[in-house]
């Protein structure tokens, strides 16, 4: 193919999507409509949905929208591998038959037609687009202020993300089969992105409303998703457990000077509430450390098993594609 008609993938991660499938294949068909008429795409593109192992009707929805919609393939896992790794699976299989790969949630929250813009300047010859959100207006103020909180965190820990950018992106052959060399267990697709050090550049846009269903990263999983980033490609909390450790040992050093100063010179006797706070003060700064090395010895313990990252039960985007390409031949 070449880059005046590249044949694009959109990836989209679906985990109990039932409510939002039909509006999903609506606006993004009406969307790769347009690019095809338009000549920036392949009349062969696709709409990849990877079902994450939905306890809902989401992959019978999406075996009927194969059978109905001509850009419409499907990739079922055997379980729910989480985010991450249904976006992994669908970017390592859409990779295989496509010039460039556009990520994107079910939910329509993210703008369908910055697509367009996408395929834009992936002809101008950026490797990596970036979908950046220009406000955070539909989120509430918690999740606005710890979002932003958390990329200054990130920025200080020497972590390069692109701030306001969730998985929302385009990113070309050359760019996957770069990415697909990172075999790491805990995975942080927003961090390893940015690594791969391709030309990219940011389309803006305004996030939408969530069409239907509920979202599936409440509080826990948002804060669960940050301390994976965080321990993925740091080892700054390990070394600020190093500096609390060395500073409690010269509060030791004082604390026995003073001790053995008032011993010597006065008949005052230590009493009881220095001592319970002193104990559980270290107690605590001790199981904290022991917790936070213990996350980085639970991530190599994982690494070291190599197992995979997911496994596909069903996939008619292969089976469909290798048959498009034998009858074009």
């Amino acid at each position: 193919m070449s880059k005046n008609s590249p044949l694009l993938t959109i990836v989209v991660p679906c985990y109990n999507e039932e409510a939002v499938l039909g509006e999903t294949t609506k606006e993004l068909t009406r969307v790769m409509n347009r690019l095809v008429t338009d000549e920036k795409i392949s009349d062969a593109s696709i709409i990849l949905y990877v079902d994450d192992g939905s306890a809902d009707r989401t992959w019978d929805i999406i075996e009927e929208q194969i059978a109905s919609h001509k850009y419409v393939e499907g990739l079922k896992l055997s379980r729910n591998f989480g985010h991450q790794g249904a976006l992994i699976a669908g970017l390592e299989t859409a990779r295989q038959f496509s010039d460039c790969v556009v990520s994107i949630d079910a939910d329509l929250q993210d703008d369908v037609d910055v697509i367009y813009e996408f395929i834009e300047k992936y002809q101008q010859g950026y490797e990596i687009v970036y979908g950046v959100r220009d406000k955070r207006d539909t989120d509430t103020a918690f999740k606005r202020n710890t979002a932003l909180g958390f990329y200054r965190l990130m920025g200080k820990l020497g972590i390069k993300l692109v701030p306001n950018h969730a998985d929302y992106r385009l990113m070309s052959k050359r760019a996957l089969d770069e990415f697909v060399k990172y075999q790491e267990e805990n995975v942080f697709i927003r961090g390893i992105v940015p690594l791969l050090g391709f030309k990219a550049t940011n389309v803006y846009y305004n996030r939408k409303e969530r069409f239907a269903g509920e979202s599936k990263y409440p509080l826990k999983k948002m804060l669960a998703f940050a301390w994976e980033g965080i321990t993925s490609f740091s080892i700054v909390p390990i070394r600020f457990v190093s500096a609390l450790g060395f500073f409690m040992v010269l509060i030791g050093i004082g604390i026995a000077i003073y001790t053995l100063f008032a011993k010597l010179f006065s008949e005052t006797v230590s009493g009881w509430t220095s001592l319970m706070l002193s104990i559980w003060m270290v107690g605590g700064i001790q199981l904290l450390a022991l917790g936070i090395i213990g996350e980085y010895i639970g991530k190599i313990f994982r690494e070291t098993k190599k197992r995979p990252r997911y496994t596909i039960e069903k996939n008619s985007y292969v089976e469909n594609q290798e048959r498009h390409l034998m009858n074009s031949k």
